[in-house]
């Protein structure tokens, strides 16, 4: 047998490590001089008789507490499993509530967000005119739409006679040029001729 499987065995046989493997040395040791006594008194047998007794209860109530703590542990062990069922599952529900809270948190941003968003075109809607004024002052424009349009047809009538004058009048005027032009013309053959009709004669030729 190995060292190592010897230091096991002794590390099961001591348990917990509350001298069970030095008890049960001493106990093997005493039935063995209790088996070679036979030489002994029937006080001294009694007595080594009594020790073994004594000693087989020391082992049996070590053993019965080694049950126990075994149990115990087992059930430590069994009540530590479910509170760390229990831990986790609470842990799962913190997550949840922390990943909730944080949608909360996100839709809350958002809202007040709309909020700000909402606020700032009540307030640009209220600098507006109201609808009514808007359409009466509507209603003013197109009319002075309508005076500007007539204003501006009136003028293209008037733009389009001073067109028609302008046009009657430079051909006035050039009708009137030429008609001058003829009667200077008149004037100076009507000179020449005059100048003709009164010059003398020519004068005779001399013998």
């Amino acid at each position: 047998m190995s060292d190592e499987e010897v230091i096991r065995r002794r590390l099961l046989i001591d348990g917990d490590g509350t001298g069970d493997d030095r008890r049960l040395n001493v106990f093997l040791k005493t039935i063995i001089k209790w088996a070679n006594s036979i030489d002994e008194s029937p006080t001294e047998l009694q007595l080594l008789y009594d020790r073994l007794l004594a000693q087989l209860s020391q082992c049996e109530f070590a053993v019965k507490r080694s049950q126990r703590l075994a149990i115990t542990n087992s059930k430590q062990l069994e009540n530590y499993k479910e509170l760390q069922c229990k831990l986790e599952e609470l842990i799962k529900d913190v997550k949840e509530t922390i990943e909730h809270s944080k949608n909360n948190l996100m839709q809350a941003k958002i809202l007040k967000q709309n909020r700000m968003t909402y606020d700032l075109l009540a307030q640009n809607i209220k600098q507006q005119p109201a609808r009514k004024e808007t359409n009466k002052r509507l209603e003013e424009l197109k009319i002075e739409l309508g005076q500007l349009h007539e204003n501006s047809k009136s003028l293209e009538n008037k733009l389009d006679m001073r067109r028609k004058q302008f046009h009657v009048l430079v051909s006035s005027a050039h009708q009137l040029k030429e008609m001058l032009e003829e009667s200077a013309a008149e004037d100076s053959a009507n000179n020449s001729l005059d100048d003709i009709t009164n010059s003398p004669g020519p004068e005779p030729m001399s013998e």
